[in-house]
């Protein structure tokens, strides 16, 4: 979705619309993250193991944007 926010198409941008359907969310994407990533060429998450949950063993992870 960000590669979508970074190109300013009016294709790309419905794109984003059709698949993100909470409107707050999609202009959050195409008006802050896509300017900030214009640079980037991909990479845009960095994920971290963190072990597993207490309680029923499930792994977890902390996403992010970097």
């Amino acid at each position: 979705m960000v590669t979508l926010g970074k190109k300013e198409e009016l294709h790309a941008k419905r794109q984003v619309y059709s698949y993100i359907t909470k409107e707050t969310v999609a202009k959050k994407v195409i008006d802050e993250y896509g300017p900030k990533y214009a640079d980037r060429n991909g990479g845009y998450t960095r994920i971290v193991k963190i072990g597993p949950r207490r309680g029923d063993a499930a792994e977890m992870a902390i996403i992010e944007l970097v």
